[in-house]
């Protein structure tokens, strides 16, 4: 700048009353404001070059052979999910059979297909997945995966896992990415999508997404209970008579493996992975990691996807590597060719909400008032894996006011045994099940009815305590954003051993 800058020409002499006025404090704020003014044009400038040289690194082209690898993974997985659902009658037991569903806030309008709907979308939803993982009609697909998975995990609130979540993400992220362009049966049928290289942001993406599922994990393993090694020590316990090593589950050094294992491997599984030098000893350790938890606990096709979708922190081109094949240079892109059209906006923009709304949901649960592996507040959509063993019971009275008749309801007709099972321990369960009853029975002509519940829960082998307020008229309350009072706060202090009376034996160990 030519403040700063030497000259060989002389600068013209200032007159006294110039002189006057350059020492003058007025001259000597000017001065200081340009100087702000200059730092700030430069930090502005800085931050402009260090944004383009991001965008031209994530829109420089790379390999897309893992990204193949990652289409045919993720589609066959979504096929072996519907194939096992159509197989082993979960379509009918979970979507079919029961009158009641349970939903997610905000898409209560989503219900199960009528009649043989279910078995039609499963088959839609098989058909679809297989055409995804062999890349035919591959836009199709890939919309009719997303549609047909997320459908199927919006319709039923008591069925949610973490893994369905994460595979509703990749579906939706997989529409937007160019799977198609390389092994595929659409590049067999038109040669002139073919296409070797893939933008680096679309691997990137991917990497992003899983490394939320990594952290995040972590963070919520940050907990008194699971630090003081609750409910991993009530697991452990069961597995006792595994073979060969179930006599080593109930020392306390292998709880302590589990729970200090398990929170440093989520905590430290993206850096390393990142770094070159240990990637390969991360991938081991994680492959391990996720067999044990395959083989002891039953977490479905979780442990394998994330095993394969954690792949994509290699090299793009590792299977070509795995093969002996060498892999062309990428084609090389100048900053030139960067250039900030709608279109490219557009999708900066959307990508940074995206962005944005998976580093911000996974802490919302902050806003809640309790505990969150107690009231369940917050517990959805947040990659909180493993916290919580929740015993729990539930009985429901119905209470007409006007002719002051009271009685238990039986919950067998409206739901499985399995929805009320995962009801029984999450008041957003047990709220929406009341105010199922009492639209019910004004169906059936009773008028209006009070629904009250006798709530217990044990959480991480405390005592059990009640969940519901007992004296609260269900009908009357909704589901709170913020707090809800007719949720009890938990009271019980932590257990190193668990609480072991059986259920059947609460309400008289308790004295109710």
């Amino acid at each position: 700048m030519t403040r700063t800058t030497t000259s060989s020409v002389q600068a013209p002499q200032l007159t006294s009353a110039e002189k006057t006025s350059a020492d003058s404090p007025a001259n000597t704020a000017d001065s200081r404001d340009d100087s702000k003014t200059s730092e700030q044009g430069f930090n502005h400038v800085g931050r402009h070059r260090i944004s383009e040289r991001l965008l031209e690194e994530l829109l420089s082209p790379v390999n897309n052979a893992s990204l193949m690898v990652f289409r045919v993974a993720f589609g066959l997985a979504v096929a072996w999910y519907a194939l096992r659902s159509l197989l082993s009658g979960s379509v009918a037991y979970n979507y079919i059979q029961p009158p009641m569903h349970f939903s997610f806030q905000g898409f209560e309008w989503i219900h199960p297909w009528p009649g043989a709907g279910m078995y039609f979308h499963f088959t839609l939803m098989l058909t679809a997945a297989l055409c995804f993982a062999a890349g035919f009609c591959y836009r199709l697909s890939s919309v009719l995966v997303f549609l047909t998975f997320t459908f199927t995990f919006l319709c039923e609130r008591s069925l949610y896992n973490n893994h369905y979540y994460l595979m509703s993400l990749l579906a939706f992220l997989s529409i937007f990415i160019p799977l198609h362009r390389r092994w595929s049966v659409d590049v067999f049928r038109s040669p002139e999508i073919a296409s070797t290289y893939v933008p680096a942001w679309t691997v990137w993406l991917l990497r992003f997404q899983l490394g939320i599922v990594y952290f995040y994990g972590a963070v919520a393993k940050l907990n008194a209970d699971w630090l003081q090694g609750q409910p991993m020590r009530m697991w452990l316990v069961k597995l006792s008579d595994y073979p060969v090593l179930g006599s080593y589950f109930t020392e306390e050094w292998a709880v302590q493996t589990f729970v200090w294992g398990g929170l440093l491997i989520d905590l430290f599984a993206v850096p390393l992975l990142l770094w070159r030098r240990s990637r390969l000893y991360a991938f081991a350790v994680i492959v391990l990691f996720h067999v044990i938890n395959s083989t002891l606990f039953d977490i479905g096709v979780f442990p394998w996807l994330m095993i394969a979708v954690t792949t994509l922190f290699f090299s793009p081109d590792w299977p070509l590597r795995l093969a002996g094949q060498k892999s062309r240079s990428a084609p090389s892109s100048s900053p030139q060719t960067v250039r900030w059209t709608p279109k490219l906006r557009w999708g900066v923009a959307l990508l940074s909400v995206y962005v944005l709304l998976q580093l911000v949901v996974p802490l919302r649960h902050h806003l809640y008032d309790g505990q969150t592996s107690w009231t369940e507040n917050g517990h959805f959509f947040s990659w909180r894996m493993m916290l919580r063993n929740k015993i729990a019971a539930v009985r429901f009275y119905a209470r007409n006011p006007e002719t002051g008749r009271e009685g238990i309801v039986d919950l067998r007709p409206y739901i499985t045994p399995l929805q009320l099972s995962k009801m029984a321990r999450d008041p957003n369960h047990i709220l929406q099940m009341a105010h199922f009853l009492a639209d019910d029975f004004r169906k059936q002509g009773l008028g209006n009815t009070e629904i009250r519940v006798r709530a217990l829960a044990s959480l991480n082998g405390r005592r059990p305590q009640y969940l519901i307020d007992p004296d609260v008229d269900l009908v009357k309350q909704q589901l709170g954003w913020l707090k809800s009072d007719w949720i009890v706060p938990l009271k019980e202090p932590f257990r190193h051993d668990a609480w072991d009376r059986p259920v059947q034996y609460w309400e008289e160990e308790l004295g109710l």
